[in-house]
């Protein structure tokens, strides 16, 4: 096994200096090495929390449900001809259909989140004929060309402004904006993520959401609900958009719906967003789609969401109580929490702040995520499966590494 210097090199040469010099701090000159439940080991030895990790391990690292189900998959056939029918995807397929319900029940595959966006908007494009998609001020879609048009943040489009999708961004303060832009010109789909993850867990305001969806169908715009870091009870129900009522074609999940153990998403949709897919099955495909190991996780790990799902409102509960004292103690540099069930976004006062508490942080035993989109934002992530000594845990150490007084 190679050592950290050694790592570290590695990722100097070969992948990028910053990925080594961000590394390098948060770790103490330390890597991962391995993980189990909500912590990961060091090389140096250390054990860490992890309530980051992107929301991937909402069911912790290394679930022993998922493992089997991917071991066995593993032992009798780990990758799909393509040619003959893949009887995993069918299963994992229909499972996750019936999981949200059953009134979307068209499912396509991918890999990461911007995978299944990218199909979306294709789909919706060519559902309705129309070029033009409506996305939301401060979300997030992704970073593909495609799914980048639709995120908001223009630090991520610099230098690309040539984006091959026709995208406006509506700002959610705003209950007439999709209106304007109905009357203005054809929308072919309202793209939204009910809680903003990246944007420093933001929940969208539900009347405004209803108006749009509702708004949107009357104009014969497909509405698209990006709940990858939001849904799977991440924020307390299997979908916030469905458990809401909105009248939405197609909801995406992805993250941790591999169990945190495979790489996967899914767009689960309606029949006339997926009409053109089911026309033409070659229309949209991926090497790596609806691939056998991924799949093998989904039933589990659904399974394994749901058994978890009343422990996951009394975790939320600790959260709210934790967060409003942690916002009491220190004042002068907690400015807001956000958020809902276990997606959380404390607000420090300046981003100085805001990248020094992270590193603190991780120094004292807790792995965060930060939000790019909005870097005075730390995001707490815990898994489902922690306990209250957990969360006790990360709370003590917040209460450590956030500073009295601004950092800058």
């Amino acid at each position: 096994m190679s050592t950290a210097t050694e790592v570290f090199d590695q990722l100097r040469r070969h992948l990028s200096p910053k990925l080594a010099l961000t590394g390098s701090f948060a770790g103490r000159g330390a890597v991962e090495t391995t993980a189990d439940g909500v912590r990961v080991t060091l090389s140096d030895g250390r054990s860490v929390l992890d309530f980051g990790s992107y929301a991937v391990t909402l069911i912790g690292h290394r679930h022993p449900a998922v493992l089997a189900a991917v071991r066995e998959q593993l032992d009798r056939m780990p990758t799909a001809t393509r040619s003959l029918a893949n009887p995993v995807a069918a299963r994992a397929a229909a499972a996750l259909t019936a999981y949200l319900g059953g009134s979307l029940p068209k499912v396509y595959f991918g890999l990461n989140g911007a995978d299944v966006v990218e199909v979306a908007v294709k789909l919706a494009r060519l559902a309705t004929g129309r070029d033009r998609v409506v996305a939301v001020r401060g979300g997030f879609h992704g970073k593909s060309l495609g799914a980048l048009a639709l995120t908001h943040s223009p630090l991520y489009r610099t230098g690309l402004q040539g984006c091959s999708v026709d995208v406006v961004h509506l700002d959610p303060a705003d209950p007439d904006a999709l209106r304007r832009e109905l009357t203005a010109r054809p929308v072919a789909a309202l793209v939204f993520e009910p809680v903003q993850g990246e944007n420093g867990a933001v929940p969208l305001p539900v009347p405004v959401l209803r108006r749009w969806c509702e708004e949107a169908g009357r104009h014969g715009a497909l509405v698209v609900a990006d709940e990858i870091q939001c849904g799977l009870r991440r924020c307390g129900e299997p979908s916030v958009a469905l458990a809401e009522g909105l009248p939405v074609d197609a909801v995406l999940l992805g993250k941790p719906l591999g169990g945190g153990v495979l790489p996967l998403s899914a767009l689960v949709c309606s029949e006339r967003l997926y009409a053109p897919l089911a026309a033409d099955p070659f229309l949209h495909s991926a090497t790596f789609g609806g691939h056998p190991l991924s799949c093998a996780a989904l039933p589990v790990t659904l399974t394994t969401i749901e058994r978890l799902a009343d422990h996951g409102q009394r975790l939320s509960a600790l959260l709210d109580t934790g967060l409003d004292r942690l916002t009491r103690s220190h004042p002068d540099t907690v400015r807001a929490v956000r958020g809902r069930g276990l997606l959380r976004g404390i607000e420090l006062v300046d981003p100085a702040t805001a990248g020094t508490v992270v590193l603190r942080l991780a120094a004292l035993g807790l792995l965060v995520s930060p939000c790019l989109s909005r870097p005075t934002t730390v995001r707490l992530l815990p898994p489902l499966i922690s306990t209250a000594a957990d969360l006790a845990e990360a709370f003590d150490i917040l209460d450590a590494a956030v500073p009295a007084a601004p950092t800058s």
